[in-house]
């Protein structure tokens, strides 16, 4: 049983890849949800209506949220929505994922900081901190991943690596 290797073992590659693609699908649908009319028209109620209930000392960071996203919503909402849409492409094709997965656990963060008001409030209804900052660890993994296990074959990126020696740069940890 020694030298015997498991399914994971062998499969590593194929394996982080796939984690990486689906996860990007799941960015993909978000985007998606991002782009209907809906999510713009009503961007700035969101925010405000996240303020609601959370702790006083909260409250200069959601008016200032409130404030800044309510003069042009439609801009915050689709910018929100192709920084979505990016980050659904880094993941899918492998393309920049340095810079991805970095700008992935900001917007992560500021998701779960802003529209997700950190989960809260908090008390005996609450039964989550919310999905952000788990997008933000999620993201994380896949640096640790990425660092450890090398390259990706199946990756935009591993090719213009190839081409491009400076493309390592934007693309590996």
């Amino acid at each position: 049983m020694a030298g015997k290797v498991s399914f994971f073992e062998r499969n590593a590659i194929p394996l982080k890849s796939i984690a990486r693609i689906l996860f990007g699908g799941v960015w993909l649908i978000d985007a998606y949800f991002k782009f209907l009319p809906n999510f713009a028209q009503n961007f700035s109620n969101l925010v405000a209506s996240t303020a609601q209930g959370q702790p006083a000392w909260f409250g200069g960071w959601f008016a200032f949220w409130v404030s800044v996203t309510s003069s042009n919503p439609a801009l915050w909402a689709y910018i929100v929505a192709f920084s979505e849409l990016a980050l659904a492409i880094c993941l899918i094709f492998g393309f920049m994922r340095k810079v991805g997965y970095s700008g992935g656990i900001l917007l992560s963060l500021l998701i779960w900081a802003i529209p997700e008001g950190f989960g809260g409030p908090y008390g005996p209804s609450s039964t989550d901190i919310g999905t952000g900052v788990i997008y933000a660890i999620v993201f994380l993994m896949l640096i640790v991943i990425n660092a450890t296990a090398g390259p990706s074959r199946y990756s935009v990126d591993y090719y213009l690596e190839k081409r491009f020696k400076w493309w390592k740069k934007l693309a590996e940890f």
